[in-house]
């Protein structure tokens, strides 16, 4: 004759029905997730903001060439201007279609229409500002914020 099993108070099969909150992996996913979401959020404002960046950088970059080479064939004030922010705004002297913010760019010339030989420039500035909250979030992982950079170029010629 076999003696009977104990299988403790609750009997064999109430105990395997009834699992401790540790035996599973259901939230297992959820704390992954929340550890990765802050990198990854980082990662994709960074890269867009970065992307938004560079061609802010090529925009300006190209506005200053353009404007110093107006002034290196003895242009005027005015027609460098048009020829400046012609390069990014489509309906120049109308501000309303640009590839970026006029009203952020500020523009500084010398010796405009100066001797012959001599050099001209041309700097443009741009306060860039973020799209993204890229900078509250770099204070929380790293301390200290990022704060907007100004883009800016400056472009030399020889005038004609």
């Amino acid at each position: 004759m076999t003696e009977p099993r104990n299988d403790g108070a609750m009997g064999k099969h109430a105990a395997r029905g009834r699992r401790s909150w540790r035996d599973g992996e259901k939230g297992q996913a959820l704390v992954e997730f929340s550890l990765i979401l802050p990198v990854f959020l980082l990662l994709l404002f960074g890269l867009v903001d970065f992307g938004r960046g560079y061609y802010t950088w090529l925009v300006v970059t190209n506005a200053a060439r353009e404007g110093a080479r107006a002034a290196a064939v003895q242009s005027d004030n005015a027609t460098i201007d048009a020829k400046l922010y012609g390069s990014f705004c489509s309906g120049y002297p109308s501000t309303s279609n640009c590839a970026i913010d006029a009203s952020k760019v500020s523009v500084t010339k010398t010796n405009v229409q100066g001797r012959r030989g001599s050099e001209t420039s041309v700097r443009v500035a741009f306060n860039f500002q973020y799209v993204t909250p890229i900078g509250n979030i770099m204070a929380l992982v790293g301390g200290s914020s990022i704060s907007a950079p100004t883009i800016a170029s400056t472009s030399f010629m020889r005038l004609e």
